[in-house]
């Protein structure tokens, strides 16, 4: 199995590939793209997997139907190899450069005046059978028009699938048309013929509106930025052509062309593009902008941090188009019966043309008709388009609120977890701790304290170490220089300043080193009863001097809880603060558990004991969380959009820092499971009524068309219902 690296050396297993059977995979191998223009239902799959799958050098075959690309991995040179084999089945098929919703052309424009008219005829053959009593030259003649005008892309279609012994709905259809013509029945083929075509363009144009979700985000950055050239002049650019380092200049109203940080201007910048937030974020010097992102109010100067192909709205395109490309379970489960499904119902239909009236006694005409029609409900389109259709639509839904699923599994895990673990700072309290009580011990000089403490301080990106860093305030010039600096996972950080040893950390720590008296562990139980943290800066004789550091709980923090709570799920806090801290903000917040005082190898110990319990998510920042992430069923990263790797380490990435998605996410899962669940019901349940009245000779042609199709349609329809969501 494929091991996906989280950027932290952990792994989680992914997927496997799906390879062919009679090749074993080549990691020395290419992928390539192919964009298959006329790939829009699970029978060009098919006949694409049985021409490709016993081709020596291939090793990987994986179907995007939303987005009619397959990704193929091949030996070396095999592109136009592929290319050719794939010409004759006439699929409109191309190498693309990379998975993207520009790779996928929209579908044929239908000619829908040749297709009316061709309907015209069909009525009319219908009508002319009526009025003559029976079967005449015009009825002959109307409906042969009808089958011309509205059918000969069908039976096309249908002899390629023939000649590579595939029975997709095409051959069956193109057979039971011709079937009906030899037995006399050619008002019913023409209709049936007409309506087949009519309901396959429809479900084509429903299809599209899948496409056009992800489509839509392309359209989010402007194609052109306002670059200051080398003169001081101002030019418009191919957004794709800026470098990095660039200054833009965006006025108000227009979109932000390119990640970047602000240099100069201030104004209001509507980032619910990227992170689904409703409300403007204040931007000024020093602030980060994203691609896709609305200036609304002043004129703003920006450094392109990341070329157009590597800004986080390219990053959240990509990872959909991925999640699209994978199979969520319950689609793997319908695939598998698909396979089985349509040879079998084919049997079926043989057996009724030919047992009755061998066996029987029964009338030829009779029993052939009857498998004509169950030909007609044979294929298992509507089952196997509703699972992709639906998933999409989820995965699209929760983009465009600001949530992003790597993948159909996952949106279909979430409604069963039953623990949601986090991570304290930065997920429940807003991650910006500020200092509350300094207390340097007796005998030692402040100043001299403030001056050592601040020279540590300033070389840890920890948001505690910036606190303290902050709150002494003493300037660079006045920094000492420290040498062998080393940071100490869950406990502080050490360096040497003069050649003396210094350490700068917790609790832990400093029962560690062995200088924790009776009377600091009493002011040190004081501090954290109250929730804070006390981080103390230890020399050579002990203990110099202690800050305590608070962190302030999110507003959105309590609510978000008690929708968990509300849908079922408990929930564990997982901190490195010692476990006052973490049972302060517990009580506070309203958290089921807290556990504190732990490393990362900890987190991912608590994550794994609560395994026996249900599925577990894990929620943190995607990096330091990274073990624990790994672990869970489903791991959460929050505030993606502003950390580089978020979005390839977490399952599901919250693109702001607003908890309550969490609570969001399940009840998209919950809802996206009754919708997939009804669709198969629908699918399967019209599909066994029909077979039993065709068995029973009180199903016609045309009214298995309507079966089909318009279960095809109907499960569509459903599916696309998340998108309002």
């Amino acid at each position: 199995m494929e091991k996906r690296d989280t950027g932290c050396g952990c792994e989680k297993p992914k997927e496997p590939l799906q390879q062919p059977s009679n090749n074993t995979v080549n990691p020395d191998g290419e992928t390539s793209l192919f964009s298959i223009g006329k790939m829009d239902c699970p029978t060009e799959e098919s006949l694409i997997r049985a021409k490709l799958s016993n081709i020596h050098g291939i090793y990987r075959l994986d179907f995007n139907l939303v987005q009619r690309i397959l990704t193929v991995g091949h030996k070396p040179g095999m592109e136009q190899s592929i290319l050719d084999v794939l010409a004759p089945l006439d699929l409109d098929t191309r190498l693309a450069t990379r998975v993207d919703t520009e790779g996928a052309p929209p579908a044929a424009k239908a000619n829908w005046w040749l297709l009316g008219a061709a309907t015209i005829a069909a009525l009319a053959s219908e009508l002319v059978y009526w009025l003559q009593g029976g079967n005449t030259w015009l009825v002959f003649v109307l409906a042969l028009a009808a089958i011309s005008g509205g059918g000969l892309f069908t039976y096309k279609k249908g002899w390629i699938a023939l000649k590579n012994l595939n029975l997709n709905m095409n051959a069956l259809m193109s057979i039971a048309v011709t079937g009906a013509i030899l037995i006399g029945h050619w008002p019913e083929a023409a209709m049936v013929m007409v309506l087949f075509t009519l309901a396959e363009l429809i479900e084509a144009k429903s299809l599209d509106r899948a496409r056009n979700a992800i489509r839509e985000l392309l359209n989010l950055t402007p194609e052109t930025a306002t670059m200051r050239q080398e003169d001081g002049h101002w030019h418009e650019t191919d957004a794709k052509q800026v470098p990095l380092g660039a200054i833009v200049r965006v006025r108000p109203g227009e979109r932000i062309a390119l990640d970047g940080e602000v240099i100069k201007g201030n104004s209001a910048v509507n980032q619910a593009p990227i992170t689904g937030e409703s409300l403007p974020v204040d931007k000024t010097a020093g602030d980060e902008l994203f691609a896709g992102t609305i200036n609304e109010s002043g004129a703003l100067e920006y450094k392109v941090t990341a070329a157009a192909n590597d800004a986080v709205l390219a990053r959240i395109i990509h990872a959909v188009e991925e999640a699209q490309g994978s199979r969520a379970p319950t689609q793997r489960l319908v695939d598998q019966f698909a396979h089985w499904y349509t040879p079998l119902v084919f049997a079926v239909a043989l057996a009724t043309a030919l047992l009755p009236p061998l066996f029987f006694g029964g009338a030829w005409m009779e029993w052939i008709y009857r498998a004509l029609v169950l030909l007609v409900i044979a294929c298992p389109c509507a089952l196997v388009i509703a699972t992709p259709v639906t998933i999409v639509s989820g995965l699209a839904a929760a983009t465009r609120h600001g949530t992003l699923i790597k993948g159909g599994a996952y949106l279909e895990q979430g409604r069963r977890l039953r623990w949601i673990a986090l991570d304290k700072t930065g997920t429940i309290t807003h991650g910006k701790p500020e200092v509350t009580d300094f207390e340097p011990c007796s005998g030692t000089l402040v100043d001299k304290v403030k001056v050592m403490t601040a020279s540590l301080a300033s070389r840890s990106d920890h948001p505690v170490s910036k606190a303290i860093a902050e709150y002494l305030n003493v300037k660079k010039s006045n920094l000492e220089e420290v040498e062998t600096f080393e940071a100490l996972a869950g406990r502080g950080l050490r360096g040497e300043i003069a050649g003396k040893g210094y350490y700068l950390g917790n609790h832990r720590l400093v029962e560690e080193l062995k200088v924790c008296s009776p009377e600091l562990e009493l002011l040190l139980g004081n501090l954290e009863s109250q929730g804070k943290t006390v981080v103390m800066l230890v020399g050579e004789s002990g203990v110099i001097a202690l800050f305590a550091v608070a962190d302030t709980v999110k507003e959105s923090s309590r609510q978000a809880i008690e929708e968990l709570h509300g849908l079922g799920v408990k929930t564990l806090m997982l901190t490195g603060d010692n476990q006052h801290t973490a049972d302060v903000i517990a009580r506070e917040v309203g958290i089921d558990r807290a556990e504190g005082n732990l490393l990362p190898e900890d987190k991912l110990q608590q994550v794994e004991s609560l395994a026996g319990h249900g599925r577990v998510g894990m929620v943190g920042d995607g990096i330091n969380d990274a073990p624990a992430l790994a672990r869970a069923d489903i791991g959460f990263a929050m505030g993606a959009a502003g950390t580089d790797t978020a979005i390839e380490t977490a399952d599901v990435a919250l693109m702001d820092d607003n908890l309550g998605k969490i609570a969001g996410f399940i009840r998209l899962s919950r809802t996206t499971a009754h919708i997939l669940w009804q669709n198969i019901i629908l699918a399967l349940g019209i599909k066994a009524i029909f077979l039993v009245l065709a068995f029973a000779g009180e199903a016609s042609m045309w009214m298995a068309v309507f079966a089909d199709m318009g279960t095809s349609l109907l499960v569509v329809f459903n599916g696309l219902r998340l998108m309002r969501k």
